[in-house]
């Protein structure tokens, strides 16, 4: 986990050296004004953002009292230093790992929201294989990126038994996984699949982790324990008006946040973010898991917990950690 603890340590360094008036000021409004809520996305502008960009473009956080501003993320933008450094007020948790190491340095931010309930990571193998399940891809090589080795990887060696001789380095190209066809590499399950499929006209082995018992949440809120304090209406107005963004993009008119989206991100096709859309709905995305009886973004102690003993019976964390400080259910559905 040392390159994520490193991102937790800049953060908790970052936010240290900050200014406390100028961190509280930024998302306080007057009478009558709209409080600015900057947000810091995790990647360019995407299907799998797509809640956030129906609620901004559907007035969902100007009706209730939010001017928000969505920052679009890429391979060079870190969101635990955007929110440090009070360059936004809110941002993007990708995984649970993350989050979890926050409360581990001790760093005041913690995860408001969950508006993933299954980590969309997959494992993509070519067909015709003898691969049939995960368990199938032991002993074979699997393509990862240096982050990924420092998450869910921990998962799969202490379910499956893989060993670290099998991670080759994945740079987010398919062309080494598409040259040998004993190889698999990660991949989210509303992106890679679809794109393999179009570059090489073969459908794909998918398998996506959370189906197959990895516990963790992904696309969470992180929020400045400053800001909770201080603000604690603009953060549940977000947090609401995100549920109801993610909502009406998933069974409304989702072209509002495809048009956002696409004007955020040119590069990004109409094809890809439709077939992204009925990927996050069909495989429960969104709203599986606790959201079905909780709402969107639900958030459950027992989920947490779940998680962590997970990855400190594996080492990555002492067992002794406060966990619960890696988040709070103060604004979601308990």
């Amino acid at each position: 986990m040392k390159v994520l603890r490193l991102l937790a340590v800049a953060f908790a360094a970052v936010l240290c050296a900050c200014s406390p008036a100028k961190k509280d000021d930024a998302a306080l409004a007057g009478p009558g004004e709209l409080t600015k809520i900057r947000f810091a996305t995790d990647w360019r502008a995407q299907a799998e953002h797509g809640g956030f960009y129906q609620a901004l473009a559907r007035g969902e956080y100007r009706k209730r009292g939010l001017d928000v501003e969505i920052v679009q993320g890429g391979p060079g933008v870190n969101v635990p230093r955007l929110l440090a450094s009070g360059a936004v007020e809110l941002g993007m948790g990708s995984n649970s790992f993350i989050v979890m190491n926050l409360a581990q340095e001790g760093v005041p931010a913690k995860a408001v929201a969950a508006y993933f309930q299954k980590d969309p990571q997959v494992l993509i193998a070519h067909p015709g294989q003898g691969i049939n399940t995960i368990a199938d891809l032991k002993g074979r090589p699997i393509l990862l990126s240096d982050a990924s080795v420092t998450a869910f990887w921990v998962w799969l060696k202490a379910k499956y038994g893989f060993t670290d001789d099998q991670v080759r380095k994945y740079t987010f190209n398919s062309a080494p996984f598409l040259a040998d066809k004993r190889a698999a590499q990660q991949g989210y399950v509303t992106s890679e699949p679809y794109t393999i499929e179009k570059q090489a006209g073969v459908k794909p082995q998918v398998f996506l982790l959370a189906d197959n018992g990895y516990p963790g949440y992904a696309t969470m809120v992180l929020a400045p324990e400053r800001l909770i304090e201080r603000n604690p209406a603009a953060v549940k107005a977000f947090v609401e008006a995100s549920a109801a963004g993610w909502r009406d993009y998933l069974h409304g008119d989702p072209a509002a946040a495809d048009a956002l989206i696409r004007k955020h991100n040119p590069e990004m096709s109409q094809d890809v973010l439709d077939q992204a859309r009925e990927k996050l709905k069909a495989y429960g995305i969104v709203e599986g898991g606790e959201a079905g009886s909780l709402g969107i973004g639900a958030m459950t102690d027992a989920r947490w917990q779940t998680f962590f003993e997970m990855a400190s019976g594996q080492g990555v964390y002492p067992k002794d950690l406060d966990w619960k400080r890696a988040y709070t259910l103060q604004f979601v559905a308990k």
